[in-house]
């Protein structure tokens, strides 16, 4: 994910020919950006991608966001049905100057799909990126762009919001698995998903890439993807390669690359060689999506060890990806580490829902009397939280 964002930044940075603003973080967001938006860092590269993530995990956490999160996150969404990174004025119309890109608009579509009453925009979103798609069946991260493993992955997370079969959304006869497994490559080279062919058209290994492939593979999304026990990790080169195939020679890959020290590196052009926590955390989702709890066991218990200090200067999104780690692998996000995930990512933003100690005790006695009226044979279903979506 790590790598993903850094592709957004980047071509962003090309399109506009800005320089890219360093990443920071703090507790709380600055009174200087928008009111609902969790983060205090500049929003311009990733705005919607935090935000989103952000309320995903809230929903997998069992946690009720602020209606002022939900807005803004709903609000940044465009006539078309497409998502920018960064809208900084929603009162100002859409025009072919504000870049809307097909990452911001799939993580948002998962996101609306699961906080309730946001139907029509989630249907909008996947609308548009339906008619964006390439001919070779996948997406880029610009409309248009050369498809690439992650931003087709992404956008068959949105897909499965719609509750179709991915395979029969097509163009030009390809459909999203078709793109994707062409990136897939052979187990003598690992098994892996690649980003992209380079300049010679070679695919190579991608980490980033693989994790998110393998999740798509496997018919999930940021939203469903959790522990499976009966998937097998091992690489197995086949005549025919089918989705479920490639997932698990990707997650034999991704296995394999965190056997030694639980962690993935960073594979940033320049970068040194050091953890990769974002992408490790992705890659405890897939092989957790993948293989069960069992698999992912080694990558979740170094992020436990040593993940703190980063998600606490990286800000949202990596309490987000944490989040989304351990419940996909069964673990407690409220003591991860003995780190509350979920407390820390709320205080990055409004504060969530909670009943007062007066609403409280008026719930306590309205779900005495709703057990009262049930047991009359009334026979209707009762809830005192807000109806949730699930995809």
């Amino acid at each position: 994910m790590n790598v993903r964002r850094s592709a957004a930044v980047l071509a962003a940075t090309v399109v506009i020919g800005t320089a890219t603003p360093a990443v920071a973080a703090s507790p709380s967001p600055s009174p200087s950006l928008p009111s609902g938006l969790y983060g205090s860092s500049d929003p311009t590269y990733d705005g919607v991608w935090r935000q989103s993530l952000a309320l995903i995990a809230l929903y997998r956490a069992h946690a009720e966001p602020a209606a002022e999160a939900v807005d803004w996150l709903a609000g940044q969404q465009c006539p078309s049905g497409a998502f920018p990174a960064f809208r900084a004025n929603p009162a100002k119309a859409c025009d072919a100057k504000l870049m809307v890109d097909t990452n911001s608009t799939a993580v948002a579509a998962q996101a609306l799909s699961v906080v309730g009453g946001h139907g029509g925009a989630v249907t909008k979103a996947v609308a548009w990126l339906k008619s964006v798609q390439n001919k070779d069946g996948g997406w880029g991260f610009a409309p248009g762009g050369a498809s690439d493993a992650n931003s087709t992955s992404v956008v068959i997370g949105a897909l499965i919001t719609q509750h179709t079969r991915v395979s029969t959304i097509r163009n030009g006869g390809k459909s999203p698995y078709d793109a994707l497994l062409k990136l897939s490559l052979p187990c003598a080279d690992g098994g892996a998903f690649a980003y992209q062919p380079d300049k010679k058209g070679k695919l190579r290994a991608n980490a980033d890439a693989t994790a998110a492939a393998v999740v798509a593979a496997r018919g999930t999304n940021f939203v469903t993807a959790r522990a499976d026990t009966g998937r097998e990790t091992t690489c197995a080169d086949a005549s025919s390669l089918t989705p479920a195939r490639a997932a698990a020679n990707g997650a034999s890959f991704l296995a394999e690359a965190v056997a030694k020290d639980g962690f993935l590196k960073s594979a940033l052009p320049g970068a040194e060689d050091q953890p990769d926590y974002g992408n490790t955390a992705d890659a405890a989702v897939a092989l957790a999506a993948q293989g069960g709890p069992e698999a992912a066991r080694g990558p979740l218990a170094w992020l436990e060890r040593n993940s703190a200090k980063w998600a606490a200067q990286s800000g949202p999104a990596a309490y987000a990806q944490l989040i989304l780690a351990a419940e996909a692998s069964g673990a407690d996000p409220g003591d991860f580490g003995g780190t509350d995930l979920v407390k820390e990512l709320t205080a990055t933003g409004p504060a969530p829902v909670t009943a007062s100690q007066d609403d409280s005790d008026s719930s306590v006695w309205w779900m005495i009397g709703a057990g009262l009226a049930a047991g009359a044979g009334i026979g209707f279903l009762l809830s005192s939280r807000n109806k949730r979506k699930r995809p």
